[in-house]
């Protein structure tokens, strides 16, 4: 039996911040030095940062992230360093490969030790489903290397590698690879980790060979990485495991399957004896139950959205409600209180206890509170506008009114002082259009688009359990929601209960499912069709809202991609004969 001492390292890198993202990965690399660790590993396309898109495009950029590798590469000692990058298929001549005009670019992860680039890894299956488009940036390798560190012949694969049944990992296996590494970049979403470990578990009972998956942490855009890397042996008995949503360097020791004939080539790497024969003992770390999965994820995508953009404050409405609630607590925890700004602004129709309630829950946490009573701007835009309107009766117009009226007090707040905003709308509003274009839509992140109503109320809930006090107080929780924009205005009384809407919403959006689907399910047609409708017409108010952190299997945004133009409706047919 061979072993070996890995670092796991799971790093929060920028995209396009490849000189912070270099550093990120000396600071790592030197933990790993110090704890005598044979390989240290990071995740897939650290270098440019995950993912970068069409900055691949860019020829410099791909050739600083090239140059990035050689300074990394020089800084490595005995331990050797496994890092994701983008790389170029060069000629025989050493220039770029084209392919109709284009450089052939390739996700790959570098092999580097005693102060040199040794070789690469180039990934084989690109995923092009989902929020992946990685045929439209990069080719698939065509080789499968095999690397001896310590004394133990290594496989190394990248992310989709190890989804493929009978695929690169098994190719690696069969070969001699005594163990594999697998980098990635896996997006998190819930229930994720679980069908990751199924995955990992298959590969090893197929293979009957160790696996070290390491994994991305941290926010980019819409997306958000958890971390979790582990290492399992043979048996499929996990060896080690790393938190989630943090950036760690996880050191493990692992002892790996018995020397294997190789039928693939192998670099030698390095010869000395593993530091792992001093024997550490297995850390793993506990995967966090559903709820607090859920937050810690929320509470990751806004801090990096923030933060990675160079904001360090953000504005939000406070209505009184659970969604703008609930924004705050996860605000408030990112970023810190003093750096979250709650701007109530209350209406003609706005309830004395939409703004105690408010107050109440800026006290308790501790984030600045202001009140602007849009009132004088609502009473000058109606007398603008009455020559226009004449007699037409007050409606929808006027509603929506209020809204823009906030969005332009927000956007002033955050131009003035430098903030960013933050809405507050949720997915089950997002999905039939029960928002305010340029009004509660308008701002920089949306924090909670990605959960269903009942979700909502599931978190605050939650929120409090973990608080063990009342955080977000039970009268914004226990209330009938409303967005308060004409006299006693309940959300029921333009769309089903959230216990009957949410379900109806979470077929059609994530399942696929179509209005016919769920009357033969049994749901009422009238309400089914109407609903229906809602989702198909919203989806132009959709396309101009913006970024929200993607927390579900299907989320608006990267993953479901429908036309605005759209008349197909899949209402059940009418009867024949």
């Amino acid at each position: 039996m061979g072993s070996l001492r890995i670092g796991l390292c799971q790093v929060d890198v920028v995209v396009g911040a490849i000189d912070t993202n270099v550093g990120l990965v000396l600071d790592a690399l030197a933990t790993a030095e110090e704890a005598r660790c044979d390989v240290a590993v990071f995740p897939e396309l650290t270098v440019p940062g995950y993912p970068p898109e069409d900055l691949v495009y860019k020829a410099r950029f791909v050739e600083d992230n090239v140059a990035a590798v050689d300074r990394i590469a020089e800084a490595t000692g005995d331990c050797v360093a496994v890092v994701g990058y983008v790389d170029v298929e060069r000629n025989p001549d050493g220039t770029p490969a084209a392919d109709d005009g284009r450089p052939i670019l390739l996700n790959a992860a570098a092999v580097c030790a005693g102060g040199r680039v040794v070789g690469r890894y180039v990934k084989h299956e690109l995923p092009n489903y989902d929020v992946f488009d990685e045929k439209r940036y990069f080719t698939a390798g065509t080789e499968f290397p095999l690397w001896s560190i310590a004394g133990v012949t290594v496989g190394i694969s990248i992310c989709e590698d190890l989804w493929i049944d009978g695929g690169p990992v098994n190719v690696l296996a069969d070969g001699g690879a005594q163990m594999v590494i697998n980098i990635n970049a896996s997006p998190w979403r819930q229930g994720k980790v679980e069908a990751r470990e199924r995955v990992i578990n298959r590969r090893i009972a197929e293979t009957a060979t160790p696996i070290a998956y390491l994994n991305l942490v941290g926010g980019q855009d819409e997306l958000v990485f958890d971390g979790t890397s582990e290492v399992r042996d043979a048996d499929g008995e996990l060896v080690a495991r790393a938190g989630q949503f943090v950036e760690h360097v996880h050191v493990a020791d692992f002892e790996v399957t018995a020397p294997k004939p190789t039928t693939l080539p192998v670099t030698t790497v390095t010869t000395r004896p593993s530091a792992s024969q001093e024997g550490l003992p297995p850390v793993l770390e506990p995967l966090l139950g559903p709820d607090e999965e859920l937050w810690d994820a929320l509470v990751l995508g806004a801090r990096d959205y923030v933060h990675n953009n160079g904001f360090t404050d953000i504005c939000f409405g406070l209505s009184g409600g659970i969604d703008s609630a609930l924004t705050a607590a996860i605000a408030a925890e990112a970023l810190g209180p003093e750096h979250v700004h709650a701007v109530m602004m209350p209406s003609r129709y706005s309830s004395d206890h939409s703004v105690t309630d408010s107050e109440k829950l800026c006290q308790n946490l501790g984030i600045d509170a202001r009140v602007v009573a849009i009132e004088p701007a609502h009473g000058a835009f109606l007398d603008m506008l009455a020559p226009s309107f004449g007699d037409d009766p007050p409606g929808l117009t006027e509603e929506n009114l209020q809204s823009r009226i906030r969005g332009v007090t927000l956007m002033a707040l955050a131009n003035k002082f430098g903030w960013l905003v933050l809405t507050t709308g949720n997915k089950s509003e997002l999905a039939v259009g029960y928002s305010t274009l340029y009004g509660d839509t308008a701002g920089a992140y949306a924090v909670i688009k990605d959960l269903w109503k009942l979700q909502v109320y599931e978190q605050a809930e939650a929120y409090n359990r973990r608080a063990g006090r009342e955080v977000i107080p039970a009268s914004i929780i226990t209330k009938a929601p409303s967005a308060e924009l004409r006299p006693d205005q309940r959300d029921d009384q333009s769309l089903p209960p959230y216990e009957v809407l949410d379900p109806m919403l979470v077929e059609l959006v994530e399942r696929n499912r179509t209005a016919a689907d769920l009357v033969a399910d049994g749901h009422d047609p009238e309400i089914v069709t109407r609903i229906a409708r809602l989702v198909d017409i919203a989806e132009f108010k959709r396309r101009q809202s913006p970024l929200g952190t993607r927390v579900s299997r299907r989320a608006f945004g990267r993953d479901r991609r429908m036309p605005v133009t759209n008349r197909y409706r899949g209402n059940p047919r009418p009867p024949t004969g």
